[in-house]
């Protein structure tokens, strides 16, 4: 009883209270994101950028994204305090936020219109934007590890933040259906104040669950109670000598890589492409992430073990194969069996996104003095995959199929919005796949009891 009685604070299942304040800590940084990878190259676009010009103010913000996460996890395992970069990183969010997507602030104090200005100033609040977003992602991730030794509570803890970022999405959507609705963009002012206004509703909600977040949710103690072996610094080489390091990397790399690229190119999919209705690029989105959010939370009432996350990350890759070939095929004329595609893409985006970072912690196992180096130098592949691809698609992407197509012309238009929507995640997916079959998860981490099978919740 004394040998077991320390590890038991631990190795425990936590409260379904825990995992709700933990699960809202990143609603902000979700609601935010997601206006980022839906609208930013829209709304860029629209206001009168070029397609390479609304690239490079992706990319800007993704490159300073990218390092940002490596400096912060690294200060993080050095200095600890999650809670408090969790803070300073939503401070920088929500100040930040509203000029990314409000009008040109140096155009308007130096009286110039120029596009290289425009471009200019929108890359630049797009990287601080991303450098507060990456000391909160980081902060929320690395602190899954530091509340639980028991990796089914810690696949809890992952479902409800997941769950919570497709509340976060919806809501998104939804302000941005009342939005389009009630202000017509009939200018570039009226687009810019648009934008605007989804910009201010969403930090708004989101500051508020990240006041619920840091009220509800403890510092975490498990790096201070545990043994010294466990809670001490540990280098960054020691996780480069592991290959399930590389595969974990590749398969969050390419998990993150479907679900933003795919994000980005819906919208243009479901307008450019398949011309639906204005609605649709709200609608198709919601759907995907109501799916995504009924199947986030079935997740976490599954006892977890390295077989069933392989076999869930799997079945939600095989999905999305499926679904990226309907996309390439799907023609104009019946173009609304999009939202039957959209339900498949939400389950699988559920699928393999739970299990894609609930393998980073067992990797991690109880060697908390690294878990967020290991959660930033995750981030950092991302970010710059993210962005790299983007760039190098919406560098490719001409003018609207709109006015490429005559109205009679129904076959499938193989667009880079296509692709991008199509192509990339199923690619991706397939590779992901393939990586995930020759991973060794049962015999990873050091986990007192490595990959426990009683209920998720007390």
């Amino acid at each position: 009883m004394t040998g077991g009685s320390e590890e038991d604070p631990f190795t425990k299942p936590i409260g379904r209270w825990s995992v709700f304040f933990y699960g809202v800590g990143h609603m902000l940084n979700d609601i935010t994101a997601s206006c980022w990878f839906t609208y930013l190259l829209l709304f860029l676009t629209q206001i009168g950028l070029s397609p390479r010009d609304a690239a490079i103010v992706m990319l800007s913000g993704q490159v300073a994204d990218a390092f940002a996460t490596i400096f912060t996890g690294e200060l993080i395992d050095r200095f600890g305090h999650f809670k408090i970069w969790h803070a300073a990183g939503s401070l920088l969010v929500a100040i930040s936020f509203s000029s990314v997507f409000g009008g040109c602030l140096p155009c308007s104090i130096l009286h110039n219109d120029s596009l290289t200005l425009e471009t200019f100033s929108y890359s630049m609040f797009a990287a601080i934007f991303n450098i507060g977003w990456a000391a909160t992602q980081v902060s929320h991730m690395a602190m899954v590890n530091c509340i639980s030794l028991n990796s089914t509570s810690r696949v809890a803890l992952t479902s409800s933040r997941n769950a919570f970022t497709m509340v976060a999405n919806l809501g998104l959507y939804a302000i941005a259906l009342v939005v389009f609705g009630v202000i017509k963009a009939g200018s570039k002012e009226d687009t810019e104040t648009q934008y605007r206004w989804i910009a201010y509703s969403s930090i708004t909600i989101g500051c508020c669950f990240v006041v619920i977040f840091l009220m509800g949710t403890k510092e975490p103690r498990l790096r201070i109670d545990l043994k010294e072996t466990s809670r001490a610094r540990i280098p960054w080489v020691y996780w480069f000598r592991k290959i399930l390091y590389y595969q974990v990397a590749m398969v969050y790399l390419l998990t993150r890589l479907v679900l933003n690229v795919s994000q980005a190119y819906l919208a243009f999919f479901v307008i450019d492409d398949l011309q639906m209705d204005q609605s649709a690029k709200a609608l198709v989105p919601a759907i995907i992430y109501i799916c995504s959010f009924v199947v986030s939370v079935l997740l976490q009432e599954i006892p977890w073990n390295g077989k069933r996350l392989k076999a869930y990350y799997t079945a939600g890759g095989i999905i999305w194969i499926f679904c990226g070939a309907a996309i390439l095929l799907l023609p104009r004329d019946i173009s609304s069996f999009m939202y039957a595609i959209s339900v498949f893409i939400g389950i699988a985006n559920a699928l393999m996104m739970v299990t894609a970072i609930s393998m980073q912690s067992v990797l991690v196992g109880a060697e908390v003095g690294g878990c967020a180096f290991v959660c930033g130098s995750l981030s950092f592949l991302d970010k710059m995959s993210c962005g790299l691809a983007l760039y190098v698609l919406q560098s490719h992407q001409t003018t609207s199929p709109r006015g490429q197509l005559n109205n009679n012309q129904q076959s499938v238009y193989l667009s880079v919005t296509r692709y991008g929507l199509g192509l990339v995640p199923a690619l991706c997916s397939f590779v992901g796949v393939a990586v995930t079959f020759f991973m060794e998860l049962e015999a990873a981490g050091s986990l007192s009891k490595p990959l426990l099978r009683e209920p998720l919740l007390e």
